[in-house]
C-alpha cells in the first residue's frame, strides 16, 4: 500500500527541479545528468527510483519547496475555524447538549457521553484554538493535537451528524500532524528561525495528494452505479436556478442525465481543475455542506508545483511584501529530507523514522440499502432518498397498552443507530409509567426514485433484534431491485399529470399492510394498483375493499385506512391526490404577483383591497425587504451577499457570547438567573433577515442530507 500510494504521489509531482537551493544548485548539477530520461521528465521519477526499498524512501523524501503545503495549512486551519462554528455546531451547542435532557443519543461507542454543558463548551474552544494555531502555525504539533482530539471527540460522540466531508477532515487533521506544514509563513518560523522556509519531505505532499485522489477517484467508482448512470440519484438538482443556462437547449430530462449525473462522473474520474473548482463553487449552493467545497478547493493547488505561492505573491506590492508569505528561492536545508550529496550517510537513519513508514488506509465500511458506519466512504451524492412514512410505536410489556412516539432525524436510515435509539427509548420510556416497553419502527423510504418501502421489518420488538454489521440481519428488510425497471414508467405516469396533481408510488411485502391517515388537504385521494393485490380498509367505514392490477378505489380525506398485501409477491399502488390547500394558496400567490406588477407599472385601475395595501406598497427606492418573499427573489447580488454575511455575523456571534459565558461559569461559578438570562438573551440576538432565512435553509439542510 505505501509503495502505491509513495507512486501516486510521485506521479502527481514533477516539480523536483524546482525544489533545489541556490547552495546546493552546483552540486546537484554535477551529481545529476544534464539530460533527463522521458519518463522523468513526465513524472519527475525514474523507474530506479521504485526498484527497491532505499531508493523508493529516498524518492519518498526528496527535498520540495514547503510553499504549498504552507498555504493549505493555513487554508486549512481558516475553513476549520469558520466550520467550528458552523457545521460542528458551537452556535447551536446548548441545544445539542442541553444538560439533563431525557434525548436519545448516537455515539459510535456507547460508553461516549457528551459532558456538561459548560464543558463542552470548552472542548470546543480548545478545538477552536488548535483550528487558528494550525491556521497560524503556531505550536504547530500542540496545535494539532489540540485540534485533533477534541475533533474526533466530538464526531464520535453524535453518528447523526457525519458525513464524508466531516470524516474527511479528521483524516487530513491526522496526516497534518505527522508533517511539517510550519515551515512556511507560520509563525513557528519566527520563532524558531532554523526550520523557516526549510524543505519538507515529497511524502508530505504524497500522502496529501493521495488522500485527495482517493476521495475523488472513490467518488467517481462508486458514481458507476447504475442509479447515477441512469440519472436517478439527483435527479432533483435539474430544477436548480444555477442549471438555467444549460435549460435554454437541453430539457429538463437531458439536463439531469448528461450534465447532473454524466457531468459529476466525468469529473470524478480524472481530475480537471478549472472544471472540478467550478463544481465545488456550484456545491456550495446547492447544498448545506458547510466547508467542504471550500476544503476541496484548497487541497486543488496540491497538485501543482510546490512553488507556486512564491510566483504568485512575488506580483503583490512592496509595501505587503512584510505580511506576505517568502518569495525568495533559497530554501533552508532540512533534517527531515535525503539530499544527493549525503544519501549514503542519512539513508538508514531515514528508513528507520516512523514518520516515513506511514501506511495510508481507507476504511471501506459496509454500504448498502441498510447502511452502517456509512461516513467512512466516499459515496457522495449517489444515493437520494425520500421519507413518506415513519411511525414508532411502543407498547407496554405489562399492560399491552400501545402509544406513538414522534420520530427524530437521521437514525432512520441505519440499522446500528435504530438499534441505539430503540434501546434509548427502552431506558427512558419508564420514567412515564410504560414497563419494560417493547419498540417497533415502521419507516418507509424511497432509494433513488425507486418505490416508497419499508427498510426495517415493523413486526420486530428492536429492543430484543440482534444486530451486527458482520452478518445479515433478518429484520432488515431488502432492497425490491427487481422493481427498479418501474421508475421509467414512473416518469411516463408523472408526465400525464397536470400541476395540481401529485402522486406517491409505493410497494410492500406479502403479509404486512400500511396504516396511513389523509390529511383533509388532500383531495380526490385514490389508490391504484400497478402489480400484485391488495385490500383496502376503510376503518371508520368498516368497509373492505380487493383491488387487483389496474383497479383502484377512492380513501376519504381526514381519515385512517389499511392497505394489506395479499398477494403471493410485493404488490405496488400509487396513491394520486390534489393538495387542494396548497393549490389554493398558488393561485393566490400567482393573483398576488400580477397584482404587484401591475402597481409598479402604473396599469392597476382597482382600488386594493385594506389587507393587501401593506404587502403591495409602491415602493420604488426603497429597500430590499427580506421578509417579503417576492422581494427576497428579485433580490440583486449585493442584496444577497450582505443578507449571507449578516446571516454568518448573528450565527458566529452567538458562538462565541455562549463561549465566553460558559468559560465565567467555568471559572468563577453561575450568576444569578436573571443575570443569566439577559446574557443569553444578548446571544440570541438576530439580524433582521435571519428568520427569514430560516425556511429556505432548512430545506437546503435537507438536500444536503440526501449524500448520506
Amino acid at each position: 500500500m505505501e509503495t502505491q500510494e509513495a507512486v501516486a504521489g510521485a506521479l502527481m509531482s514533477s516539480d523536483e527541479g524546482k525544489t533545489v537551493t541556490k547552495k546546493d544548485k552546483g552540486a546537484s548539477q554535477k551529481e545529476q545528468p544534464q539530460s533527463k530520461t522521458r519518463m522523468e521528465q513526465i513524472f519527475g521519477f525514474r523507474t530506479e527510483d521504485l526498484r527497491s526499498w532505499q531508493s523508493l524512501v529516498t524518492l519518498l523524501n526528496r527535498p520540495m519547496d514547503p510553499a504549498s503545503l504552507g498555504i493549505f495549512r493555513f487554508l486549512f486551519g481558516l475553513l476549520m475555524a469558520i466550520d467550528i462554528t458552523q457545521e460542528r455546531g458551537l452556535s447551536h451547542l446548548d441545544w445539542k447538549y442541553l444538560d439533563g435532557a431525557p434525548v436519545c443519543r448516537f455515539p459510535l461507542f456507547n460508553f461516549l457521553h457528551p459532558l456538561p454543558l459548560d464543558w463542552m463548551y470548552f472542548v470546543y474552544l480548545v478545538m477552536f484554538l488548535g483550528a487558528v494555531g494550525i491556521m497560524l502555525g503556531c505550536f504547530y504539533r500542540l496545535s494539532c493535537l489540540m485540534f485533533l482530539s477534541t475533533y474526533w471527540y466530538v464526531f464520535f460522540l453524535d453518528k447523526t451528524a457525519w458525513n464524508n466531508h466531516s470524516y474527511l477532515y479528521g483524516l487530513i487533521g491526522f496526516q497534518l500532524t505527522l508533517m511539517d506544514g510550519n515551515r512556511y509563513w507560520s509563525v513557528d518560523g519566527l520563532r524558531k528561525p532554523q526550520i523557516r522556509n526549510a524543505h519538507v519531505p515529497l511524502w508530505n505532499y504524497t500522502v496529501l495528494r493521495t488522500q485527495i485522489f482517493i476521495v475523488y477517484f472513490i467518488a467517481g467508482i462508486k458514481k458507476l452505479d447504475a442509479d447515477w448512470v441512469e440519472g436517478y440519484s439527483m435527479s432533483y438538482l435539474a430544477h436548480h436556478w444555477l442549471f438555467d443556462p444549460f435549460k435554454l437547449i437541453l430539457p429538463v430530462e437531458l439536463v439531469s442525465l448528461v450534465i447532473v449525473h454524466g457531468g459529476g462522473l466525468i469529473l470524478d474520474l480524472p481530475y480537471a481543475f478549472f472544471f472540478v473548482s467550478y463544481f465545488h463553487c456550484m456545491n456550495s449552493q446547492l447544498f448545506s455542506i458547510g466547508m467542504f467545497p471550500y476544503t476541496m478547493l484548497a487541497t486543488s493547488p496540491l497538485f501543482c508545483y510546490t512553488d507556486w505561492p512564491r510566483g504568485l505573491f512575488s506580483r503583490f506590492p512592496d509595501f505587503l511584501k512584510p505580511v506576505l508569505p517568502f518569495t525568495s528561492l533559497d530554501i533552508k536545508s532540512s533534517s527531515s529530507c535525503v539530499y544527493n550529496e549525503a544519501q549514503s550517510s542519512t539513508e538508514q537513519q531515514h528508513t528507520t523514522t516512523p514518520l516515513q513508514k506511514i501506511f495510508q488506509t481507507e476504511t471501506q465500511g459496509y454500504n448498502n440499502w441498510t447502511n452502517g458506519l456509512y461516513g467512512y466512504s466516499w459515496d457522495m451524492m449517489v444515493h437520494a432518498r425520500s421519507h413518506q412514512h415513519v411511525k414508532i410505536t411502543y407498547k407496554d410489556g405489562k399492560t399491552g397498552d400501545i402509544g406513538y412516539l414522534n420520530p427524530g432525524r437521521r437514525w432512520k436510515d441505519h440499522g446500528d443507530m435504530l438499534k441505539q435509539y430503540a434501546t434509548c427509548l427502552h431506558q427512558l420510556l419508564p420514567r412515564y409509567n410504560v414497563t419494560d416497553p417493547e419498540i417497533y419502527f415502521d419507516i418507509w423510504v424511497s432509494i433513488n426514485d425507486r418505490f416508497q418501502q419499508r427498510i426495517f421489518d415493523p413486526r420486530v420488538d428492536i429492543v430484543k433484534a440482534d444486530w451486527s454489521p458482520f452478518r445479515p440481519n433478518s429484520w432488515l428488510m431488502p432492497l425490491l431491485v427487481d422493481l427498479s425497471p418501474w421508475r421509467t414508467k414512473f416518469q411516463e405516469i408523472e408526465g400525464t399529470l397536470d400541476n395540481q396533481t401529485e402522486i406517491v408510488f409505493i410497494a410492500d411485502f406479502p403479509g404486512l399492510h400500511l396504516e396511513n391517515f389523509v390529511s383533509e388537504d388532500l383531495g380526490n385521494t385514490s389508490i391504484q394498483v400497478l402489480q400484485g393485490e391488495i385490500n383496502v380498509e376503510i376503518v371508520e367505514e368498516k368497509k373492505n375493499y380487493t383491488l387487483k392490477t389496474g383497479e383502484q378505489t377512492q380513501v376519504p380525506a381526514g381519515a385512517y385506512h389499511k392497505v394489506y398485501t395479499v398477494s403471493d409477491g410485493p404488490s405496488c399502488y400509487m396513491y394520486v391526490y390534489v393538495n387542494t390547500t396548497e393549490a389554493a394558496l398558488q393561485e393566490n400567490f400567482t393573483k398576488l404577483l400580477e397584482i404587484q406588477e401591475r402597481v409598479r407599472n402604473g396599469t392597476e385601475t382597482e382600488p386594493l383591497p385594506p389587507e393587501l395595501q401593506p404587502l403591495i406598497a409602491a415602493d420604488e427606492g426603497s429597500e430590499v425587504n427580506a421578509t417579503d418573499p417576492v422581494k427576497r427573489r428579485e433580490a440583486g447580488v449585493l442584496e444577497r451577499f450582505d443578507r449571507f454575511l449578516t446571516k454568518k455575523y448573528y450565527t458566529i456571534r452567538r458562538g462565541f457570547l455562549m463561549t465566553a459565558i460558559a468559560m465565567r461559569n467555568l471559572a468563577v461559578g453561575l450568576p444569578p438567573v436573571e443575570q443569566l438570562t439577559r446574557e443569553v438573551a444578548y446571544a440570541n440576538m438576530k439580524g433582521p433577515q435571519n428568520e427569514a432565512d430560516n425556511q429556505d435553509e432548512a430545506l437546503k439542510d435537507e438536500v444536503g442530507h440526501n449524500e448520506l
